[in-house]
């Protein structure tokens, strides 16, 4: 018996819009993966759009609880930069936190103006890792504290360099430029290196103690930032309205020791950062702060560590 040929079904219009539809849905569907896929490695700003994508692992920076005294660790990707050492008693603390962290080599260390509670733990600091570059303002000094940090870089057997105004230097995967660093003899806060660190969208404005001299000289420079270390650890001879309302900062960090007998920070300086609402972190209430970025967001934790030497 003859096998009966099955007979094909003829499409009909339909059909063929049906399959033209499910074809269009496809080739739609996987152009706005691609779309979704590259927007999730870039953000945009300013109709100006900023790849993120080469941004692995995260951007620390942590501002230590060292009493009334300045530290900050910045960790950029495993790249190490130090602003500041503390006072004295604190060096040898953190020497040993750093060393838990893993830190064999410090690429940068900044002193930013000879005072006792900015570079007092700097010498041992360089004494106990592996520098790279060392920066310090053009300040002589004949405290023993700063010369104790010219000897620990004799023995090291290298020398440390004075910043211009608008160097720049890669951290990392971050840039980091001198906006300002002084020689006044007679105010060394008047020479405190001030610096702005940029990672990613984020940026992070360091101060040392610089004074509203300071920030008059560099209100047309670029000091809107993210995070803002407070200058002279909130004293009322920093953080003037012009220079406030220009850095503008989302969050501000004043390294600050508990009841100490400068009253800092002072009313009027936390007045001025709460009128445009920043976000306030100190480190006599929190203990030691740090900031974390990916490049887009800023999220902040609080530790205790054992980095207070007073």
């Amino acid at each position: 018996m003859a096998k009966r040929r099955r007979r094909r079904k003829k499409l009909n219009i339909w059909d063929l819009i049906f399959i033209l539809i499910i074809i269009i849905v496809v080739i739609f569907a996987k152009e706005i993966n691609e779309t979704f896929s590259f927007m999730e490695n870039s953000i945009y700003t300013n109709n100006n759009k900023v790849d993120i994508s080469n941004l692995d692992g995260e951007f620390k920076v942590y501002y230590f609880d060292v009493g009334q005294a300045d530290a900050i660790l910045i960790d950029s990707n495993g790249s190490y930069m130090v602003i500041d050492g503390g006072n004295n008693d604190d060096g040898p603390l953190l020497v040993k936190y750093f060393k838990d962290l893993g830190i064999k080599k410090i690429d940068y260390v900044i002193g930013t103006h000879p005072h006792e509670d900015h570079i007092g733990g700097l010498d041992d600091i360089i004494n106990n890792f592996d520098i790279g570059t060392i920066y310090i303002p053009n300040i002589i000094t004949t405290t023993k504290t700063f010369i104790d940090l010219l000897d620990s870089i004799e023995r090291k057997k290298t020398t440390y360099k004075i910043p211009k105004i608008n160097n720049t230097f890669d951290l990392g995967q971050s840039k980091a430029t001198i906006l300002y660093t002084g020689t006044d003899n007679e105010d060394l806060n008047n020479s405190s290196i001030v610096l702005k660190i940029t990672y990613g969208n984020n940026s992070f404005l360091f101060t040392g103690d610089a004074t509203t001299n300071i920030e008059k000289k560099i209100l047309n420079s670029d000091i809107k930032t993210d995070v803002l270390k407070v200058g002279h650890h909130g004293s009322n001879y920093s953080s003037s309205n012009d220079f406030i309302n220009k850095t503008h900062p989302k969050y501000a960090v004043i390294s600050v020791g508990k009841n100490n007998s400068y009253n800092h920070p002072n009313k009027k300086t936390l007045n001025k950062l709460n009128k445009i609402n920043a976000n306030i972190h100190r480190t006599d209430y929190e203990g030691t702060i740090i900031a974390i970025s990916d490049g887009n967001n800023i999220t902040f934790k609080n530790i205790k560590t054992n980095t207070n030497g007073s």
